[in-house]
């Protein structure tokens, strides 16, 4: 599922007809099954209004001990109205020994966040659907709170939907609060990396035909705060709207493009400051051919920042091959280029903007912003067991000019490296271990090691090192 938005109402049911429904299915149930063999139970996802738990209709995959909470029938003729109710949690523990390479002032902190969230998924039919989704994120003894670490009680998504299929097509609308991410997530994604992610009040419409899929919608990016309760919102002082097309071409590969417009007010950078309109172009190809894997994807924007323009860029590559070995080695290597502001004063701002990051398309740590970036990573990675992911890799960067920062995530610039030193900035080494210990908890650990040169050095920063340990359960 690539170019998506994420909406609801929600469910009170008395503690007794609670306990009713967590009951296993009766025997006789098997009645009104279909003599055909059943469907498999959905993944659990990390966007949780992707999963359509309508396959429980079918009492053979009630397995678990509160698949009745799963799926509620609304009513008894249309197996396809239902609610379905769910829950994630998220802990990770950090450890991170210079944020932004100490270069603010910043020391060594070591801390947890939390993330809970909880839904309510609500089919009326096969056409109609609510959607609703509460967080809660939360970060224990991290010495800067920001906006992204914590957010406590608030409504994350709430978006109605309506699903026709035609003959000729399907069509998929929604109107409320939801999430995007497209592709890699390099630009534009639901930012999944740090603890609190990013929702857009927006209306989006989907047409999809054959191997062609159209995408369109208007949106006004939420805005974090964390002053009170229930307190984040959007206005029009934010804005992103884009139309997308996708085609699926030799095969499977896919070939997708779109435009955006991104209009923000009163933004700085460090040549610009003023009003944001940016127009952004997109294109990536990717795909699969036997054993070898790849994604390409290239981005243009155009526009305004107060009274200086945009001419900006960035291009990504990840590209792979697995060998048919023992433990199923993948040998993958990733490059990334972002423009910088090659003449400051001159009227013209060439710092790329990379929209709503993933947070995690580098590493978790947060040393690699995506502008004004040369960037190459080759890796390693094997899977030893079924549900185990071991990932190696080693990453150089150096700056596309000089004459502009070097960046850190989100797209922050290091104090005191613009217009001075060299393109190099610095090596890394990252570990990182995926595990699946069954279909509802996963873990990961990631370290990584930044080797920082002469140019962050000379502005005050150091080597860097951060550890991550992650556990997250969905219900």
């Amino acid at each position: 599922m690539k170019g998506y938005i994420g909406a609801g109402v929600g469910c009170a049911l008395p503690l007794a007809a609670a306990l009713a429904l967590v009951a296993p299915a009766r025997a006789d149930d098997d009645a009104v099954v279909a003599a055909s063999a059943p469907a498999t139970r959905p993944a659990i996802q990390s966007n949780r209004w992707a999963e359509d738990w309508s396959v429980l209709a079918d009492p053979r995959l009630r397995t678990e001990p509160f698949d009745a909470l799963k799926y509620i029938p609304l009513w008894a003729s249309d197996p396809k109205s239902y609610i379905s109710l769910g829950a994630t949690v998220r802990q990770r523990f950090e450890s991170n020994d210079a944020a932004g390479f100490g270069t603010a002032g910043t020391r060594s902190d070591s801390y947890f966040i939390q993330r809970l969230q909880v839904h309510a998924d609500v089919h009326f039919d096969e056409n109609w659907r609510a959607f609703v989704q509460l967080e809660d994120d939360r970060a224990f003894d991290k010495l800067v709170v920001t906006s992204a670490d914590q957010d406590r009680a608030d409504l994350r998504l709430a978006f109605l939907e309506y699903t026709r299929t035609f003959a000729d097509g399907t069509l998929k609308a929604r109107v409320g609060r939801q999430d995007f991410l497209f592709d890699l997530q390099r630009f534009v994604s639901s930012r999944d990396g740090p603890n609190v992610r990013q929702s857009f009040d927006a209306i989006w419409a989907d047409w999809e035909t054959g191997p062609w899929r159209f995408i369109g919608f208007v949106s006004r990016p939420v805005q974090y705060f964390d002053v009170r309760l229930f307190d984040d919102r959007s206005d029009d002082r934010f804005r992103f709207s884009t139309v997308r097309v996708e085609r699926k071409v030799l095969g499977d590969n896919e070939l997708s493009g779109y435009y955006s417009l991104y209009e923000r007010a009163g933004v700085k950078y460090l040549d610009a400051l003023g009003d944001e309109r940016r127009h952004v172009f997109d294109i990536r190809f990717a795909g699969k051919a036997a054993q070898i894997d790849w994604d390409l994807e290239a981005m243009g924007q155009l526009g305004q920042v107060g009274a200086s323009t945009v001419r900006a860029w960035a291009v990504g590559a990840r590209t792979g091959y697995t060998l048919n070995a023992t433990w199923q080695p993948r040998l993958g290597l990733q490059f990334d280029a972002a423009s910088g502001d090659n003449r400051p004063g001159d009227g013209v701002l060439g710092t790329f903007n990379p929209l709503f990051p993933n947070g995690y398309y580098f590493t978790l740590a947060g040393y690699t912003g995506y502008a004004n970036l040369v960037h190459l990573k080759p890796s390693l990675t094997l899977s030893p067991a079924a549900k185990l992911k071991v990932m190696a890799a080693a990453g150089f960067q150096w700056r596309a000019t000089t004459a502009d920062a070097v960046y850190v995530q989100p797209s922050n610039p290091v104090p005191g490296t613009a217009g001075t030193g060299s393109t190099w900035t610095g090596a890394y080494g990252q570990l990182r271990v995926d595990y699946a210990f069954d279909a509802h908890l996963t873990g990961a650990i990631e370290a990584v090691h930044f080797e920082v040169g002469d140019t962050i050095r000379n502005a005050g920063g150091r080597s860097s090192n951060y550890l991550g340990a992650q556990l997250q359960y969905g219900w």
